[in-house]
């Protein structure tokens, strides 16, 4: 019986600092050349940065740790509609849809990261600290693709009955 997806969902376990499965599994898309020691280095490192940053911080209603910061700005960056090209009568129409749990945290995920490694000359975990804090404060390149992505939905809702 195939299935739509691996059963790396089963066997992933939750990163071994902040026990959280989101975490783990945001580390594992980090990772390249499955150096995962150096991704986990990276994504703590940037875990004790934004830490740091929110000692220094004045504001009551900001978070009070970094794993915090962290869920928040994948929160933020999750999108709820996306347009899917659909072929009809001979003619291609972007047709807004809804974008299901997994492929929101992995569009998510991907959003981050490409803006991380967009970013260039200075090191990988100041990259990633300064774009989720931008994201938990819904500032940022990962959010400004999101917004992007439901601009786009809006736009194309006239033909939103083709989904």
């Amino acid at each position: 019986m195939s299935r739509k997806f691996t059963a790396s969902e089963e066997q992933l376990r939750p990163d071994p600092r902040f026990d959280d499965i989101v975490l783990a599994k945001f580390i594992n898309c980090i990772m390249y050349d499955g150096k995962k020691s150096v991704a986990q280095r990276v994504m703590y490192n940037a875990m004790d940065e934004i830490q740091t940053r929110l000692a220094k911080m004045d504001d009551p209603d900001a978070p009070k740790e970094a794993i915090e910061v962290f869920r928040m700005a994948i929160e933020n960056a999750k999108p709820f509609v996306e347009v899917r090209s659909k072929r009809i009568g001979g003619a291609n129409y972007q047709v807004p849809m809804q974008v299901n749990r997994k492929r929101q945290q992995a569009l998510a995920f991907r959003w981050l990261i490409n803006a991380c490694r967009s970013e260039k000359g200075r090191e990988m975990h100041l990259r990633v600290a300064d774009e989720l804090i931008a994201a938990a404060r819904k500032e940022g390149k990962a959010l400004q693709k999101r917004e992007e992505t439901h601009r786009m939905a809006d736009a194309n809702k006239a033909f939103a009955h083709f989904a």
